[in-house]
């Protein structure tokens, strides 16, 4: 696959290069440029992503840190299975539990939610940073939602990290999870409460609170080219459109 000149592979993190000086320099170089673009590509392409996971996994599979941006990659493309083999990998080669949560859902993707909560109670839960242990109490919310049990679900995400007014970089997250959770279970005075503090908390838009909570309070969004094209002549379209909105309702 393509890789534009300018990247060189130099952006990687420090760790990630000290694992590739086990490998020949040019084959280093090639992995690393590989990996840089999955991670520029990971999010607003996962499927470019994908496919450049698959080359720096093709030349480099004994690296730990090849075989978790391989997982991550096909994570975000919903290919669970193989994403859950990679970090399974990743984590035989470093001994890390940091893969904890993700490997978790990923048995969520696979439709096996007790699997994901008999992981949230393991021993390796504990050995998880701050971070690492929030985002296993979102994974195992999540996983009873799976299985229908709301109550557990909100009573899940109940914590100090929630409860607390420090902004954390997981603070958006967990209240965003507590809100929806609280919606599903028809409380919406206090989801309406939730959103809010997650707005408030969400710094680098990692959520869409804003749009939830405006569509709690009633707030419509108009799409401003629909609305240029309500003009004279326009009444025929939006008649076609609304009778093709009503058919699919």
């Amino acid at each position: 696959m393509p890789i534009p000149e300018e990247v060189t592979g130099d952006e990687i993190d420090k760790d990630v290069r000290q694992e590739l000086q086990s490998l020949p320099k040019t084959l280093a170089e090639d992995v690393a440029r590989n990996l840089v673009m999955v991670a520029q590509l990971l999010d607003e392409d996962p499927e470019a992503a994908y496919g450049y996971s698959r080359v720096a996994l093709r030349l480099a599979s004994r690296v730990a840190a090849v075989r978790e941006a391989a997982g991550f990659a096909a994570y975000a493309n919903q290919k669970y299975g193989e994403a859950l083999a990679e970090f399974r990998a990743a984590r035989r080669m470093t001994g890390s539990v940091e893969l904890w949560p993700v490997m978790a859902d990923c048995e969520r993707g696979l439709g096996r939610p007790e699997k994901a909560l008999d992981m949230a109670g393991a021993p390796e839960v504990h050995k998880l940073d701050k971070a690492g242990q929030v985002e296993m109490r979102l994974v195992a919310a999540g996983a009873r939602r799976d299985m229908g049990q709301l109550d557990a679900a909100i009573v899940t995400l109940q914590s100090p990290e929630l409860a607390s007014n420090s902004v954390q970089p997981w603070t958006a997250r967990l209240r965003y999870a507590y809100a929806d959770a609280l919606l599903a279970a028809g409380r919406e005075r206090e989801a309406r409460e939730w959103f809010a503090k997650a707005v408030e908390s969400d710094r680098d838009g990692s959520t869409d609170a804003s749009d939830r909570l405006a569509e709690l309070d009633g707030v419509e969004f108009m799409d401003a080219l629909d609305e240029d094209e309500d003009g004279p002549g326009a009444g025929n379209d939006a008649e076609g459109s609304s009778a093709e909105d009503a058919d699919k309702a």
